[in-house]
């Protein structure tokens, strides 16, 4: 039987098919879209839990079965609208110290469970899992993801940018247990309700609930299924009803930790041996908000960032990994989706400088949300490193207020100079305006922005402002950016890469699904970047073309891209040692083939190869990233990429190897080892680190780190340190 509605007459010209073939997308997509709008809001009564339950994965206690479920979720890929092939059932019982969500996992006939790892924060994406979505203020612009893989792996995280994405940095206090029969699994997730900030008074919270099968690349969701929206849009969410009142204690939780260790800190030196305890503890201002206060504070655990090769003349961004640092982090978001362009607040300047750890005595926070406002404040108190940093006062502020459905009035403050210069502050405000019902149930986002910095040797403009139109939808994706950041704009406690600049961004992506060849997705990408100086005067260009961005029903991937490109340089730029780029205007063209291999099969990676015009001359790209899951106990991830630069200021290679192994005893005992090398450096570092979550509460970590140096005729030890810490929290 055609598909084809009645009535139509499919044009026989390639160009009017194209064009045929467009308009029967948008108008499928303004079809679905308006079903979405249209479709009334879920609603889940939440049963109650009156006897405690064993955590195992299997829903076989009797409270399951009178509890309310949902059984019905929608399809969201392949074919939006649909019915799952995949069925899935969720119930959820509550009492007044905790949430727990039973799921049943049902596989369809002939579709393999895909699950691989057991280790926490993996990405839930290149596997099978349930997702949870919690909007415990009901404001539609926060909330708390939690998922679970067959495995029993968990991942959680803050939801961020109105719902566009979720912040995996932040970890809660949580359980999960699952079962596996045949190709059907089953989970328990255990959440207390300690770990969430809520809004008081509430009797329904947001809920939303989303499964990927990842054999056959289908996603299905309780709440909003269209393609146009995220299961993290908490404005389109179901409801939790019937929650009953929540008792927290006194709201009081107190985190005693020590480290203990000892190490060479630099090549020819004697053992160094460290004992230091550290306290942190928190305290709830009614349910909304959450107080903490850190003394002498240890990061010992943290992961080391990877290493990255740099070809630009501007500084590489970092995230944020440190726990204290993460609580809240969402509340201290900036602007509308300003990227790396500019952060007025970025945490990495407290506690790390020049690569150098700085110590971190003391420090006070308080984040949450009363009524319909974001607070957000933060005080800490860092020690001296001789020759680089008196110890120094920093702090920051931001405060956000919700207005009308889905947008906010913000501002933000800091103080304070890592580097002890005087007078250092920042100050800004911001205006977001985002709906998701633009148009019949389409994502649309307008802002305003604007900051001021100053500190005793600044000189120059030290304001900056911008403004943003943002259209992110599944086959329409288009984005206009303005920003302007004066040449003296260097806020002490902020990441500013550039300064006196203009900065001016367009994207265009449209993003059919076809539906046939095999061809999940297409996207046809085109993106443009102008940057000049105050003046007017261009200093870089970019156009960014995608012809060929295809993803397959597979989960592959195949991509080309044309990258014309273009940069003004007013002072020499060293590229490679040696190797100097005079000033000048620079004009070249470069390209990228890509090929990424379905996450979903045992080996899978990507392998990328750049190319083309670099200044005057050339330069080759070859980067692979690539991972072998052995089995669920064990992972070997390794990333490499080999430079071929060949200019009129001379030649140059470099090389960055990287090999990770990740062994999975359980969910709550997983071993990572990770060793790196560059030629830049010509040194080796490898980071090996245990953790043991003996109880949800508390934490084991053994870490070991170990550097070595090339000096062509031998390798030598530039340092090594051996650290164990343990962290237990006491809730009262």
């Amino acid at each position: 039987m055609s598909s084809t509605p009645l009535g139509a007459i499919v044009p026989r010209s390639g160009a009017r098919r194209f064009a045929y073939l467009i308009g029967c997308l948008s108008a499928q997509s303004l079809s679905l879209a308006a079903q979405v709008m249209t479709a009334p809001v879920p609603h889940l009564v939440a049963g109650r839990l009156t006897t405690s339950l064993r955590l195992d994965g299997r829903l076989d206690e009797a409270a399951w079965g009178t509890a309310d479920s949902i059984t019905t979720l929608t399809q969201v890929t392949p074919v939006e609208g649909a019915a799952p092939a995949s069925r899935t059932v969720v119930r959820v019982l509550v009492s007044a110290s905790e949430l727990v969500f039973g799921i049943v996992a049902y596989g369809a006939p002939g579709v393999p469970v895909t699950s691989f790892t057991k280790a926490r924060d993996v990405d839930p994406e290149d596997e099978d899992y349930i997702g949870i979505i919690l909007d415990t203020f009901r404001d539609g612009r926060s909330g708390y993801v939690f998922s679970v893989n067959p495995e029993g792996a968990r991942f959680d995280g803050l939801v961020s940018r109105q719902g566009e994405d979720t912040d995996d940095s932040w970890d809660g206090i949580w359980e999960a247990a699952t079962s596996r029969e045949g190709n059907s699994w089953s989970a328990e997730i255990r959440i207390p309700v300690r770990t969430l900030i809520f809004r008081p008074g509430l009797t329904a919270w947001g809920l939303n609930i989303q499964r990927q099968v990842k054999a056959n690349q289908e996603v299905s969701r309780w709440a909003s299924p269209g393609q146009n929206l995220e299961p993290t849009q908490t404005s389109r969410a179901g409801v939790l009803d019937e929650l009953p009142t929540f008792t927290l204690g006194l709201g009081l939780s107190v985190r005693p930790a020590a480290v203990a260790g000892a190490g060479h800190p630099g090549p020819n030196t004697d053992l160094d041996g460290t004992l230091k305890p550290s306290l942190d503890v928190s305290q709830r201002v009614g349910t909304g908000l959450l107080a903490s206060a850190t003394v002498n504070t240890d990061f010992a655990e943290t992961d080391v960032d990877t290493r990255r090769t740099n070809f630009t003349r501007f500084p590489l961004f970092f995230p944020e990994k440190r726990t204290f640092f993460l609580e809240g982090k969402d509340i201290f978001e900036f602007g509308p989706n300003l990227g790396e362009d500019l952060i007025p607040f970025f945490s990495r300047r407290i506690g790390l400088l020049e690569g150098t750890s700085v110590p971190l005595r003391a420090g006070a926070k308080l984040a949450g949300r009363t009524g319909q406002t974001s607070l957000g404040a933060l005080v800490t108190r860092t020690g001296e490193v001789e020759g680089l940093t008196p110890g120094n006062t920093l702090g920051a502020f931001r405060v956000r207020r919700s207005v009308l459905e889905e947008s906010s009035l913000g501002a933000i403050a800091t103080f304070g100079d890592p580097r002890g210069r005087a007078g250092g502050w920042t100050m800004g405000a911001d205006a977001i305006y985002h709906t998701s019902r633009f148009a019949g149930g389409r994502n649309l986002t307008m802002g305003v922005w604007g900051a001021s910095t100053d500190r005793d040797s600044l000189s120059g403009s030290r304001t900056a402002y911008g403004a943003l139109i943002d259209y992110p939808n599944d086959v329409w994706d288009v984005s206009l950016s303005f920003k302007r950041i004066g040449d003296g704009f260097d806020p002490s406690l902020g990441f500013v890469p550039r300064q006196g600049v203009r900065l001016y961004r367009a994207g265009i992506n449209y993003q059919p699904r076809p539906h046939r060849w095999g061809i999940r997705q297409m996207f046809f990408e085109q993106s443009y970047f102008l940057s000049t100086d105050l003046a007017g005067l261009w200093q870089s260009y970019q156009v960014f073309l995608a012809p060929v961005n295809w993803r397959f029903e597979s989960g592959d991937r195949i991509e080309a891209n044309l990258i014309p490109q273009g940069e003004r340089l007013t002072e020499p730029f060293e590229v490679a040692d040696g190797v100097l780029i005079e000033p000048g205007p620079y004009d070249f063209i470069r390209g990228r083939l890509e090929v990424e291999f379905a996450a979903r099969r045992n080996v899978a990676g990507q392998l990328t190869w750049r190319f083309g015009g670099f200044f005057h001359g050339h330069l080759h790209q070859f980067e692979l990233e690539g991972n072998w899951k052995v089995s669920s106990t064990l992972i070997l991830e390794a990333n490499g990429e080999h430079d071929i630069g060949r200019l009129p200021a001379g030649n140059f290679e470099t090389s960055l190897v990287g090999v990770r192994a990740l062994v999975n005893i359980s969910p709550d005992l997983t071993i990572s080892s990770f060793i790196q090398y560059d030629t830049d450096s010509r040194s080796v570092g490898t980071n090996t680190r245990l953790r043991w979550t003996f109880d949800p509460a508390g934490d084991v970590f053994l870490v070991y780190n170990h550097n070595l140096r090339d000096l062509g005729s031998r390798w030598r030890m530039e340092s090594n340190q051996l650290l164990a810490k343990v962290q237990y929290t006491l809730r009262y």
